[in-house]
């Protein structure tokens, strides 16, 4: 596995090491042994799986308050997003910046977030199937988001036409006033 390093410490994208010939192909997900030597010492505990039927489908950005926050661990398994990050830890040099990368079937790429970082997709390929690990289960009471497209925040994803959107991700309020307690440098 290669572990690459974004601009916003914490966030990595991670590429396996596939295995392809004549019957198709083999890797590993998923290696704790890897990630530990990598200093990424996590405890996934639950996996979750989404599909989004439509092209331009935008679930985020997303995120769970502490003491309940998630680290999460995403790759596509068929389709592809565009998968955003986004500091939201107060104090941080990169507070309210973004990185996002592309994951699809193809490229098998990873995106690891960590606690104190709000995340997000949208999908570019119809039929697009989502899977990430947790590290911690979902708690409804610490469940918030922040608008998809907060002009402070800026991400140019990558839509051509209005997305499709939930209820909560339409009503998700600005960074500014979102509900936030994590704040740099303490432990999560």
């Amino acid at each position: 596995m290669n572990f690459i390093e974004t601009k916003l410490s914490g966030v990595i994208i991670i590429e396996p090491n596939v295995f392809e010939d004549h019957r198709g192909f083999f890797m590993e997900s998923y290696n704790k042994k890897n990630f530990e030597n990598a200093g990424l010492n996590y405890n996934f505990i639950q996996d979750n799986h989404s599909l989004s039927v439509q092209t331009g489908t935008l679930r985020g950005l997303h995120y769970q308050l502490a003491p309940k926050a998630q680290t999460k661990l995403i790759r596509v398994t068929r389709g592809a997003v565009y998968d955003v990050a986004v500091d939201i830890r107060i104090g941080s040099p990169t507070f309210g910046q973004w990185v996002g990368v592309i994951l699809n079937e193809k490229n098998k790429r990873q995106l690891l977030v960590p606690k104190g970082f709000a995340h997000g997709f949208c999908t570019i390929e119809s039929n697009t199937e989502v899977q990430y690990k947790v590290d911690e289960f979902y708690f409804p009471e610490y469940d918030r988001s922040i608008l998809w497209n907060d002009p402070k925040i800026g991400i140019e994803w990558p839509l051509n036409v209005a997305p499709i959107l939930s209820g909560k991700d339409e009503k998700a309020p600005l960074l500014k006033n979102a509900d936030n307690n994590f704040k740099f440098g303490e432990s999560i």
